[in-house]
């Protein structure tokens, strides 16, 4: 049997070649669902209950009941005994996608949810810098809007799919997005970070940007580290022309440094020295 030939469906452990769901998908119909992707290093999920608590809130707000798995926690040990069945000991990209059940149309038959668990092997045990530094721009032919769903990690990401499109056609390693007021809100699947002298700032939620698990870790790590933090004054461009470093962040790369804006050169001064505090954070039980 293949390695990796498993997912992990409401319990049950189906082969990933033999398994489909219907047509009448409430995800694939209306994008009725949220995710969650997460890194692993062996069997040790990096920052599952952050995840976790990040998913409750999400089907709170979307009204969708919780599974006693969910609720409980011991999703994770499902989780980790599906990493086992597909032989996955190294670096892993996990997601968790939670969706309605099928029934009614734009109004559900009711707000009992599913779950799917998919993995795969990833080259990055720990978190590791980017050796070429990204080239980015912004995306502006479509503004982000601000409301009760931008925090969350929901399947609705045509945004950020037509924002990749823009990164591929024009040769770039990310692109900023916007939102209706023209301040910066993230990457293309990113919480994004500033550094100017001694200060880091980042989006505030206010302003739309996905509430990401990597955000709150460097947020601690940058607190920890006597950095003077802003993350409750929108930014504009003119920011990034002034700063002196520039990073993206999120729970499978962990952190990614910017070369250049425009005309723009940066440093990678404090994205080094967060990427080896992120590592011990992360993997504080020592796994290898």
């Amino acid at each position: 049997m293949a390695v990796n030939s498993f997912i992990l469906y409401n319990g049950e452990y189906h082969y990933r070649d033999e398994f489909g769901l219907s047509f009448k998908n409430r995800a694939f119909c209306y994008g009725d669902a949220l995710f969650e992707t997460m890194h692993a290093n062996g069997t040790e999920i990096q920052f599952f209950e952050d995840h976790l608590n990040r998913l409750r809130y999400g089907m709170e707000i979307l009204k969708m009941e919780v599974p006693t798995v969910i609720e409980t926690g011991f999703i994770e040990k499902e989780i980790i005994k599906l990493l086992h069945k597909n032989k996955l000991y190294q670096g892993v990209r996990i997601r968790l996608s939670v969706f309605r059940n099928e029934g009614g149309k734009y109004t559900p038959a009711d707000n009992n949810v599913s779950y799917l668990v998919d993995t795969e092997h990833i080259e990055n045990d720990k978190y590791k810098l980017n050796q070429k530094g990204l080239i980015i721009d912004i995306f502006n032919d479509i503004k982000k809007p601000v409301n009760t769903f931008s925090n969350l990690k929901s399947a609705n990401a045509l945004l950020f799919v037509m924002a990749g499109n823009y990164a591929k056609e024009n040769n770039l390693g990310d692109c900023i997005l916007l939102n209706n007021c023209g301040n910066i809100v993230e990457g293309i699947s990113s919480n994004i970070f500033l550094i100017k002298g001694d200060t880091i700032s980042t989006p505030p939620l206010k302003d739309g940007p996905v509430a990401g698990i990597m955000r709150k870790q460097i947020l601690k790590i940058a607190d920890s580290n006597g950095l003077k933090i802003e993350f409750e004054n929108s930014l504009k461009e003119t920011h990034l022309l002034n700063a002196d470093e520039i990073f993206f962040t999120n729970s499978i790369s962990g952190i990614r440094w910017v070369l250049a804006y425009k005309d723009r050169r940066y440093f990678n001064n404090i994205a080094r020295q967060f990427v080896d505090k992120l590592n011990m954070l992360a993997f504080k039980n020592g796994s290898h």
